[in-house]
């Protein structure tokens, strides 16, 4: 799996929320920006973006994933925004 494949999964699934996906084969960093996650606990968003996956870790296309979300406004000064 490819990092366009993953990004192309969750933009089908959540809806007005920019992805940024970094990675190989079965392992990737998901970066997940959108007002969806707003009023969110950081548990509720990482389950956001677990279930809309969780066809893709059941069959093994995907193993380790690494999740961070921001509200846009948190985006704006997150040090992961640096370059983005």
């Amino acid at each position: 799996m490819q990092p366009s494949d993953v990004k192309a999964l969750l933009e089908s699934r959540i809806e007005d929320c920019q992805f940024y996906i970094q990675g190989e084969g079965c392992n990737f960093q998901v970066v997940a920006v959108g007002d969806v996650f707003d009023g969110l606990s950081p548990v509720k968003r990482q389950q956001m973006i677990y279930s809309a996956l969780s066809d893709e870790i059941a069959s093994g296309a995907l193993h380790a994933i690494s999740i961070k979300t921001y509200t846009p406004s948190q985006w704006e000064t997150a040090p992961e925004n640096v370059g983005v």
